[in-house]
Parts: C-alpha cells; structure tokens; sequence
C-alpha cells in the first residue's frame, strides 16, 4: 500500500509537535508501506491573517486563529492535490484535519489525530477567547473533514467521543488507536527489573517534565513536594521542560534543569537518565489531548501521577501503569497515594514493572502502526 503523508509543516522533522508526526509516518513505514510525504505546504496567506489576528486583540481582545481560515484551508487542498497528480497514493493519510478539510480526490481520506477543534475550545490556552469567526470557521472546517474521511482515528476514548457527540459524525468511521512513545525503546523486562531496582529506596525522586508550567500543573507538583518533605518524606522534585513559575526561590530538594531538546543526543540521553533514576512521573494536567511522556516514562517503568484530563484517562489506568487524580483534587491526595505506595517498596516494584508491561502491550509504536495498517487496509 502506498500512502500519501500529508502535513502542513515538515514531516520528517522531528522537532515538531513533539516528534508525533513523525513518529506515525516511521510506525506506517515499519509495517512496510511506502510513505510519500506531501509536507511543507505554502501558507501565502499568512501575513494578512497575521494582520487580523492583531486587530481582533487590540480592539476585540479576542482571539483569531488564522489556519482556521476557508481561504487558508482551500490553499493547502490545491497544493495536496497537485502533489497528488504525480504520486499513485492508495490512501491519503494525515497526522491532522487542516490539509485535508477542502481536499478533493479519488482516493480514500484518513486522519490520525489527538483532538476535535470543538474539544480544544476554552480547552488550551491557544484555543481560549476566541473570536466567533474563528469558532464558526473552526467548527465548518471539522465538521467538513470529518465529512469528507473514510477513517478517523483519535489517540484517546475523549477525542473520539468528542467528535461523535459533537459533530454527529458516524461512530462507524471513528476508531481509537493510542499513540506511542517518541523514543525508541529496545528495553525488555530484565533492562527494566535492572533499572527500577537501582532507584533509591530512602528518596522517593519525583519528575516533572513539559514545557508549560501552568497547564501541566508544575505549581500542583511542586506542592505535593513540599507538602511530602514536611510530613518527613524525603522527596525530590525534578523539574524539565520549562522554568517553574514561583514567587520565592526554590528548595533544596527541587532542582530546575530548564528545556532539553529531545532531537539532539545529549538531550536524549539526559531525558533517559531522567526517567531511569524517577520513581513517579508527576504531571498534574489542568488540560491534556493525550501525553505521549506518560508513554515515555512507561517505557522506564515509570508510573505516572496524573488527573483525569482530556485524554489521558486512555493512557493511564488505575492500579496498572499511575493513578489518576480528579482536576480539584486536594495536595494531600496525592501525598497519600506517594507516601503509601512508596513505603510499601514491593508494591511499588510491581507498579514499576506494571508500567513498562502497559508499554510494551498498548502504548508503543509496532503496536499502534500495525492497528492503523490493518484499518488502511480494509479501505480499499
């Protein structure tokens, strides 16, 4: 099967949103299908839009998002489907909604994505007090996609109900496949009996990791810390990613190493050593599509602490691979659940290995790359 990859940004980049993109065209190429990109697409109408979006916050202090926009939109089709007329595609397959929404052709049209414009309204920050053009445009533009696909996979149960409840769109073509973890992994069961057995036993070390403060609940995590070293439990709060938000200096026992770029080596092996050394991934999300680090820490046999946010409550099970924490729920609520499972050191071994299991049977690459191909294949 031949596939046309179509993004509006570079493809093979893995810079970009966080290396997703691109780690779904590695998975379909693992399963042996050829993968042209269709990438890089010409916005030639960003400069006027740009324009408008800073007339409607200077006097509407509003938001407009400008890839929204139908004459944006058909610009990208025209290009696809240029690209398309010189490439014999059997599928046209895309990590998003936005380049296929006017896209016109004879073959079959698939998404893969983490989220419905109507489940991102009011939802992250960048979707927040948007103007009523851009919500009217944005919820066409999906409703015409979701329309106009033969297949529409989501990462998360949210995500897909989302389009459903909101779109009306038929559940029969909607399809759930959780994405995996953008590392790679040749890590088994003994690797990481190794690893959780050389964490400390008299330090629980705790690891928060994403690049907004804010959303991702840096200020939640860095109280649990607090509240866990005043109770006597001796807890260590590595922070990456971002710079906390904080009024007073920092503790001792929380160290801030900044953003590390996982496209270079070092960066690489310095996110490894992160999550080897961890014995909680803490990332208390007030709004989260999906989290593919919660796949990355798995793959260490890293539980994760998280809340029942978007979509994250697909990636994460109770009692399996973390605990997941209603969005209000108190700091002591997490200090117990810790402070528990870390005094009984067996249990949490067993939640450990636990994690990396939920790794290697769901939220991986080969796993999620041989469902979707299977889905693409029944299209034609």
């Amino acid at each position: 099967m031949d596939i046309a990859y179509v993004t509006t940004y570079d493809g093979n980049d893995i810079r970009k949103w966080s290396g997703t993109g691109y780690y779904i065209s590695e998975a379909l190429k693992n399963q042996l299908l050829y993968v042209e990109h269709i990438s890089s697409l010409n916005n030639a109408y960003s400069l006027p839009f740009k324009a408008a979006g800073r007339l409607y916050s200077r006097f509407f202090k509003k938001n407009y998002l400008a890839d929204r926009n139908p004459s944006v939109l058909k610009n990208y089709a025209r290009q696809v489907s240029k690209s398309l007329s010189h490439f014999d595609a059997d599928v046209v397959f895309s990590p998003g909604t936005v380049p296929i929404t006017y896209l016109e052709c004879r073959q079959p049209i698939a998404f893969w994505t983490d989220a419905t414009f109507a489940g991102m309204i009011d939802f992250y920050p960048e979707f927040s007090n948007l103007c009523e053009q851009s919500i009217k445009e944005g919820n066409r533009m999906e409703q015409m996609a979701l329309e106009r696909c033969q297949l529409a996979i989501y990462s998360s149960d949210w995500a897909a109900k989302t389009a459903i409840n909101k779109y009306r769109v038929n559940p029969n073509k909607v399809k759930v496949v959780p994405f995996g973890a953008n590392i790679k992994c040749d890590r088994d069961f003994d690797d990481i009996r190794a690893i959780v057995a050389s964490r400390p036993r008299d330090k629980c070390k705790l690891l928060f990791l994403g690049v907004d403060w804010l959303r991702k609940g840096g200020d939640v995590a860095l109280e649990v810390a607090k509240q866990l070293n005043e109770v006597g439990i001796n807890a260590e709060l590595t922070i990456a990613g971002c710079q906390p938000v904080v009024d007073d200096s920092l503790p001792s026992y929380v160290k801030s190493l900044g953003f590390i770029s996982k496209s270079t080596h070092r960066g690489r092996h310095q996110i490894d050593k992160l999550f080897a050394e961890s014995h909680f991934l803490i990332l208390p999300s007030r709004a989260e599509c999906y989290g593919v680090v919660f796949c990355e820490a798995n793959s260490f046999g890293v539980p994760c602490i998280a809340t029942n946010s978007g979509g994250i409550p697909t990636v994460i099970k109770n009692g399996l691979n973390g605990q997941l924490f209603s969005e209000d729920a108190e700091i002591s609520e997490y200090c117990k659940y810790i402070s528990d499972t870390f005094s009984n050191y067996s249990q949490y071994e067993n939640l450990a290995v636990s994690s990396f299991y939920e790794y290697q049977d769901s939220l991986n690459w080969a796993v999620a790359g041989r469902t979707v191909k299977k889905m693409l294949m029944e299209l034609n």
